[in-house]
């Protein structure tokens, strides 16, 4: 069985180079999002600049910057892939708000607390955004990423969403905005590399903002309290102009794709089987019989798996 296995991965990796190999030669030019967050240097940019080549022998290659690099502030970027100006791009949902409510839908504030909710609302509704671009901007939609949960930093006495009363906020949405003033609390516009003196200087009370960016930016040097329910997600498009899509050798359009949208449900089925019929196994094999016991009980029960001992 070992024997077989090992051939059959050999056999589906020369088949990966093979598929590789016959991809025509193909550059993109892609116009990214904010280069100096920690989500386009950790990840965007590694799988426009890194991933995507070497998943294709060097047969695709990708240029990137981030639209803050180019000039850009953010909201027109639709319009530009529309135009064809850009091919490539990524953009906040938020950021067309004001054109189209319906681009608010899966981020609504309060919509999402727990990223498992979140991946479902954007599952649920990404193929009504695909067909909005696909009719009224000429702009296929690739995929839907997000930053980290959008919390509330505060530089005050915060101990539930309720004492946002009285208080300031910073807000980088119409509904951020929207939920500081449900409690009762002011919304205030203001630029992300404001915050930190904004807050330490009491000019606000709190700022919203994803997690990871506040921990980066150091938030917490100048904050007391952190409410670490999320808000919202903060999600992303990642678009391409129709035009410049089909120009696309159809093998490359199809290799993109793949890799964009991450694991298929067929591999996610390989992997469940892996860990039922090798992982656990053997897990089970080292551990006692109680240990099998309370998984089976806990995690087990959680996940619908059982391990025989």
């Amino acid at each position: 069985m070992k024997h077989l296995t090992l051939a059959a991965a050999a056999l589906f990796a020369a088949t990966l180079s093979a598929g590789a190999q016959e991809l025509p030669k193909t550059n993109l030019k892609v116009v990214g999002g904010l280069s100096n967050l920690t989500a386009y240097q950790d990840y965007e940019k590694p799988f426009w600049t890194k991933t995507i080549p070497e998943k294709s022998n060097g047969q695709v290659t990708a240029e990137i910057k981030g639209f803050n690099e180019m000039g850009l502030k953010g909201p027109e970027l639709l319009r530009l892939m529309s135009q064809g100006v850009v091919e490539f791009g990524t953009a906040t949902l938020s950021y067309f708000a004001s054109d189209n409510p319906i681009n608010e839908a899966i981020d609504l504030a309060g919509l999402a607390p727990d990223a498992q909710t979140a991946r479902k609302v954007t599952d649920a509704f990404e193929p009504v955004l695909a067909k909005l671009y696909g009719d009224g901007s000429n702009v296929r939609l690739l995929g839907i990423s997000t930053y980290p949960a959008q919390v509330l930093f505060c530089n005050a006495d915060i101990k539930s969403l309720a004492d946002l009363k009285g208080k300031k906020v910073r807000t980088s949405s119409r509904t951020q905005a929207e939920f500081v003033e449900a409690f009762g609390g002011s919304s205030v516009t203001m630029a992300f590399g404001e915050v930190v003196p904004a807050l330490q200087n009491k000019v606000v009370d709190c700022a919203i903002t994803g997690s990871l960016s506040g921990y980066s930016a150091k938030w917490y040097e100048v904050s007391t309290h952190l409410v670490a329910l999320p808000i919202n997600w903060n999600q992303q498009i990642h678009a391409v102009n129709e035009k410049a899509w089909q120009k696309l050798d159809p093998k490359v359009q199809a290799f993109l794709q793949t890799n964009i949208k991450g694991p298929s449900d067929a591999d996610k089925a390989l992997l469940r089987k892996v860990l039922e019929d090798q992982i656990l196994p053997k897990w089970a094999a080292r551990c006692s019989a109680d240990c099998v016991a309370s998984f089976n009980a806990t995690i087990g029960k959680e996940l619908g798996l059982a391990v025989n001992k």
